[in-house]
């Protein structure tokens, strides 16, 4: 049998954790594991704002991605309005479901 003095076996033996620092813990893991956007060159934002403009003047389907921290987010449908001065696109998806994603946030655009 071992005894509890050598190594870490005084430790190993009275570990506790209380809940509150496992939330603490759990959060700040989440945390690390946020990703940057990527930066854009104009090139890339010139054909994602042609990819919106084809879709909104001819009613064609649209494949946007938009970017999130953790995971991103794929948005297919038409876009039915341009919000000029909010930087934003009405996107919708089918049966009345519909989405508001900023210029900002959408990282890739494919008709």
């Amino acid at each position: 049998m071992a005894s509890k003095l050598t190594g870490n076996g005084v430790f190993e033996g009275s570990r506790i954790i209380l809940p509150e620092y496992r939330d603490a813990y759990l959060r700040e893991m989440s945390l690390q594991e946020r990703r940057g956007k990527p930066v854009l060159d104009e090139q890339e934002m010139l054909l994602i704002e042609d990819a919106i403009f084809e879709s909104h003047q001819e009613c064609r389907s649209v494949a946007l991605t938009v970017f999130s921290p953790f995971d991103d987010e794929e948005l297919r449908g038409v876009i039915t309005s341009i919000d000029k001065p909010n930087r934003k696109v009405k996107i919708v998806r089918g049966e009345g479901a519909y989405s508001w994603p900023r210029l900002e946030e959408i990282i890739k655009a494919t008709i």
